[in-house]
């Protein structure tokens, strides 16, 4: 019987991995969107940063980000659960992991956002809900907050066509 992995090397294969995924995409740090990740779920951060904001009289976040914003954390939810099982099972070593070896990212079909409130200047939160993930199409509802998980300021439904797995 194989013995289990130290925890210290499971979480560093999850670490790398999730780091070679968000990593490769330049807007990602353009925006300044970080993820939290505990255990399989992951909640993405947009760091609040002056450039942001879209309407500097109230001030509130710019709706493209919001959108951006909501959109990254599924493709990037979608994805993960994606990587899940082979990570888990140690078939991706972390020393190979890199943006160009992990499958390609799914691309949107739609997305469509409904805003809730004005985003204030603060770091805002969300989490992605995958409603179907197939071989070919995915449907995700991303829920977007700011300093209350219960008030939404914002929340969004997408559906996306997945990237083909290697046979």
């Amino acid at each position: 019987m194989k013995r289990p992995e130290p925890i210290q090397v499971v979480k560093q294969r999850r670490d790398k991995a999730l780091a070679a995924l968000v990593d490769g995409v330049p807007y990602i740090q353009f925006l300044g969107i970080t993820f939290d990740r505990r255990g399989d779920e992951l909640t993405g951060i947009l760091h609040y940063d002056d450039k942001l904001i879209g309407n500097p009289m109230l001030p509130a976040l710019h709706g493209g980000v919001t959108a951006a914003f909501l959109e990254v954390t599924a493709i990037v939810t979608l994805s993960w659960s994606m990587l899940w099982d082979d990570l888990e099972a140690g078939r991706l070593e972390p020393e190979g992991l890199t943006h160009e070896t992990l499958p390609r990212l799914p691309k949107t079909i739609d997305f469509s956002v409904d805003y809730l409130r004005s985003g204030l200047p603060r770091d805002g939160y969300a989490r992605a809900r995958i409603n179907r993930s197939g071989r070919r199409y995915a449907s995700v509802h991303v829920e977007g907050w700011q300093d209350n998980r219960e008030r939404l300021f914002a929340q969004a439904t997408g559906h996306f066509l997945m990237p083909q797995r290697d046979a």
